[in-house]
């Protein structure tokens, strides 16, 4: 059965820094038309640390959509040109965010956060071989870092007190590959 749709035409109505906002006219497989509305996103990373004594690094930071502090894995955009490596940008952020810099960095697998309408990537990674050093946060980020056994951040995942799509994700797949 075919089931990819044919774009007629796409207008934009937003262009940001790291978005764009869409309104496609598009031909289904039936014949028929239909709007799709899509968000263009740059991309990013996310990286699980996990450090030697079976801790999970995470931030705590102010959500602005949600007006809520969440816990979360150290994350960041792919903003720095169009070839930028996403490990690289991963232990970029790991370092601003965190501190630290990693001995290891094992890939996760990439993740799409809301493919209904959104064309975010998020590639994940674990840290491992964790090496603790200064903050580098940027100008206008404001995160906590917070070690967590890995015992408790899961049990925090199961109470719905860990709602980050990327820190969820990464949890279980670190977990699937036996690195915690």
């Amino acid at each position: 059965m075919e089931m990819r749709e044919k774009t007629l035409s796409q207008e934009y109505h937003f262009k940001g820094h790291i978005m764009a906002a869409r309104l496609d006219q598009v031909e289904l497989p039936n014949g028929h038309t239909a709007a799709r509305e899509v968000c263009e996103h740059l991309g990013g990373v996310g990286v699980l640390p996990i450090d030697k004594d079976g801790n999970i690094i995470l931030v705590r930071q102010y959500r602005y959509p949600y007006d809520e502090i969440m816990l979360e894995i150290p994350a960041g955009k792919l903003d720095h040109g169009d070839d930028e490596d996403a490990a690289d940008c991963g232990l970029r952020e790991l370092k601003e965010e965190t501190g630290c810099t990693a001995g290891r960095i094992v890939p996760l697998g990439c993740i799409y956060p809301s493919p209904g309408f959104l064309t975010e990537v998020v590639h994940l990674f674990a840290a491992l071989d964790l090496t603790d050093g200064e903050m580098q946060p940027d100008e206008d980020e404001f995160v906590e870092v917070v070690r967590l056994p890995i015992a408790e951040v899961e049990e925090m995942a199961e109470r719905n007190e860990i709602r980050d799509a990327k820190t969820l994700v990464a949890l279980y797949r670190a977990k699937l590959k036996g690195l915690y």
